[in-house]
């Protein structure tokens, strides 16, 4: 095990990465200068810093030089509430530009006890192996027999072989892929406490790509904060203050599928595959009939008492008995409303197809309702219809083994799209399908999903809040991209940590000034936390220009400017691009969209 010294540790980090060379089956331990730290905190702010260094320009996001980071954040294993998370980044398979995708649950605080800011893959492996990750290094494990196995069954196994016994050591917590990784899926996701999941833009696939099939992490290490009593006060009284806030209370009673009635109601809920913005059956489908005809109860991530999941038994039907932590909202809209499905618990159903092999189920929603479309055009010779469950079932095991046009699907939807002749009505932004949240409606997303780095993202901005609860209405231009900066400015910042998303109304800024020099030490105010968020934010886009990208990827498919939805509303060209000329403005980019030196 090669390591390399450091006496002075910035609180809140750990100062070391560990790289892990799956060709050499070599582990190395490099200890990080606090001014990196101070700069970073760690998260999207680090991992960032590590690809744009270490990542070769132009490289083959499933070559074996692609680097695979599993990053936690300052926060991650404490006290702190919404902190169990970790990130995962890479360049995307998908897309070819930045990647980068988000989990929660319980595994994250295994992840952090290994006592590491970043866990950085490299290389690929002769044969299919696993890794532990702990405090002194890395072992590594053959894992030829668990090649094939779903993502369930992966990740019971990897605890059960791969655990280390070491004394003092944590419970062990594991990453892992499914069938889709293993056969580069390009939207293949990464698992970690069965039903959780790093779900976009593909990074479970270049986990595949380096036939790592699942790592446990474990350890007994912790962070060192700068005031850990005032962090144990703070914590004790910002529970005690918001546990019963309006916003957590909604979260705790119906999850993300509350958002259903909602968009309906708006009328920005994508449906028919992007063809209208609500549909006749989404009673059917919402929060409010899904927790009163089947078993559902909330269900949280470590130090989390927003409890948005959902972990619910279906009480009736052809698939009694199934259990599964969801579906999400963007599920629903998925399958439910491009693909027109009417039945929650067939949903259900969709969702544990794709859970099982390890696929994100919005993208993989979007391509089955391309594939309706192509079928309904006549431009494939395969038979599927809209609400078709048990068609769209088949489909999505076709895709996930890669078998019939499930192969080419597996591919993404810009090379889907051209094989097809449907470029045309597919709908994404720099290859990545959007969320449940029309911009037709809602004209902030338009801008939101055009800017984010991994391409047609509502999480990178959540813009979608402030249009829907008052803060500015949604056919607003005039001011739009100052809002959103200030969104995603505090966003980043949140990955930088790395925060849950739904805890962004509770954390404002004058919230993370104080908690953030608790933890760190470091001066904290508002300005410079922007101008720290603002400066990854030019980092992830120096990335996508490295990789070819241009401005031209920052525009919507022409599709959502040309049709109008049946309720009239619509995004003209004239409006994205101000939008897009006064966020180009405001963060300081030149016309092109290139950051200022």
């Amino acid at each position: 095990m090669k390591k390399t010294e450091k006496v002075d540790i910035m609180h809140g980090c750990y100062g070391r990465i560990l790289t892990v060379d799956l060709t050499g089956r070599t582990a190395a331990v490099e200890f990080l200068p606090d001014d990196l730290l101070a700069a970073y905190f760690g998260g999207k702010g680090l991992a960032t810093h590590l690809l744009l260094e270490r990542n070769p320009p132009g490289v083959d996001p499933l070559s074996p030089e692609n680097r695979l980071i599993i990053a936690t954040g300052p926060f991650c294993n404490s006290r702190i509430w919404g902190g169990s998370r970790y990130g995962v980044f890479t360049k995307s398979p998908l897309t070819g530009l930045y990647s980068e995708s988000y989990s929660g649950g319980k595994v994250p605080e295994a992840i952090d006890a290994a006592g590491y800011d970043a866990v950085v893959f490299t290389g690929c492996a002769k044969r299919p192996v696993a890794v532990t990750v702990h405090p002194e290094g890395a072992d590594f494990h053959e894992a030829g027999d668990l090649w094939g196995k779903d993502v369930y069954d992966t990740e019971a196994e990897a605890l059960k072989r791969y655990a280390a016994s070491t004394e003092g050591y944590g419970k062990p917590g594991a990453v892992v892929i499914g069938p889709a990784g293993e056969r580069l899926v390009r939207y293949a996701l990464i698992a970690n406490d069965r039903w959780r999941c790093a779900g976009r833009t593909g990074v479970g696939a270049v986990m595949g790509s380096k036939k790592l099939k699942a790592v446990v992490f474990q350890g007994d290490r912790t962070r060192v904060f700068h005031r850990p009593d005032a962090v144990a006060e703070y914590c004790k009284a910002f529970s005690k203050k918001n546990m019963e806030a309006p916003g957590v209370k909604a979260y705790r009673a119906m999850g993300t599928t509350m958002m259903v009635a909602l968009m309906n109601t708006v009328g920005a809920f994508p449906a028919r595959y992007w063809s209208q913005g609500t549909c006749d059956h989404w009673e059917k489908i919402s929060g409010e009939t899904y927790h009163k005809e089947h078993a559902v109860k909330p269900h949280a991530c470590a130090k989390c008492f927003m409890a948005c999941g959902r972990m619910a038994t279906l009480s009736k039907g052809r698939h009694q008995g199934l259990t599964l932590e969801g579906p999400e909202y963007e599920t629903i809209y998925a399958f439910g409303g491009l693909c027109m499905v009417e039945d929650m618990a067939e949903i259900v159903y969709l969702n544990d197809i794709c859970d099982r092999l390890g696929m994100d189920t919005i993208t993989a929603g979007n391509l089955c309702a391309l594939a309706i479309e192509a079928s309904r055009r006549g431009n494939i010779p395969y038979a599927i219809n809209y609400g078709e469950a048990d068609r769209i079932a088949d489909l999505l095991e076709m895709i996930g083994r890669r078998e019939g046009i499930g192969d080419l699907l597996a591919e993404g939807i810009v090379p889907t799209a051209r094989a097809w002749g449907l470029e045309e009505i597919a709908v994404h932004v720099k290859g990545l399908e959007p969320a449940g949240y029309d911009p037709r409606v809602l004209k902030g997303m338009g801008l939101a999903y055009g800017t984010s780095d991994r391409g047609a993202c509502h999480l990178r901005t959540t813009f979608y809040k402030p249009e829907l609860s008052g803060m500015i209405p949604p056919d607003q231009i005039d001011g739009k991209a100052e809002l959103l900066i200030d969104f995603e400015d505090r966003l980043t910042l949140f990955d930088m940590l790395i925060l849950c998303r739904f805890y962004r109304d509770l954390y404002t800024w004058e919230e993370l000034e104080t908690l953030i020099h608790h933890v760190t030490g470091l001066p904290a105010s508002k300005a410079a936390l922007r101008e720290m968020a603002a400066r990854v934010t030019n980092m992830t886009r120096r990335f996508n220009l490295r990789e070819g990208m241009t401005a031209k990827a920052d525009l919507l498919p022409g599709r959502l400017h040309r049709e109008a939805l049946p309720s009239g509303h619509r995004l003209t060209e004239s409006e994205m691009a101000v939008m897009l000329a006064d966020y180009y403005r405001l963060r300081g980019w030149s016309s092109a969209g290139v950051p200022g030196e």
